[in-house]
């Protein structure tokens, strides 16, 4: 008799649990580097950018990607220009400095290599299918977050 084994189908632990390996794993290049998660994900926004940045454009991308307080990103985007990573430009835009550009740079630079080990070997077809399901979920956990009332939950 043959018998087959079934992966169980993916569950929220699941995906957190990946995350938060990912995301370990990444805090080990920026804690070399004396960045946080939260300022990397800005400092990319900004280094991603074709020319300086609105402030208010950086807070809202770090929030959505993020879902913290904008507050919370307003620090960091002081401390990003503090560092000397960041600098105003003009009234309410930022724009990435040549320090900065090359901390993103060498940060993204020991990153590639972990993660092409983490992916490597999983078929193209699977990565697809895992793309469009998170994505999926991403869109429908926003939903929920923005009717907190919905399910009785305070904003």
């Amino acid at each position: 008799m043959t018998t087959t084994t079934t992966t169980p189908p993916v569950s929220p632990r699941d995906i957190a649990l990946a995350h938060y390996a990912g995301r370990a794993l990444l805090q080990r290049v920026l804690d070399r580097h004396g960045m946080t998660f939260e300022q990397s994900v800005t400092l990319r926004l900004a280094a991603i950018a074709d020319s300086p940045v609105g402030r208010g454009q950086l807070v809202d991308g770090v929030t959505e990607a993020l879902r913290i307080d904008a507050g919370e990103v307003h620090v960091v985007l002081d401390e990003l220009i503090a560092a000397r990573l960041l600098a105003p430009d003009g009234e309410a835009e930022v724009r990435i400095t040549d320090a900065g550009r090359e901390l993103y740079a060498t940060t993204s630079g020991e990153t590639a290599p972990l993660t092409a080990r983490i992916y490597d070997g999983i078929p193209a077809e699977d990565l697809a299918v895992t793309g469009r399901v998170l994505t999926l979920l991403t869109e429908r956990y926003g939903a929920e977050l923005a009717t907190p009332t919905r399910w009785g939950l305070c904003p």
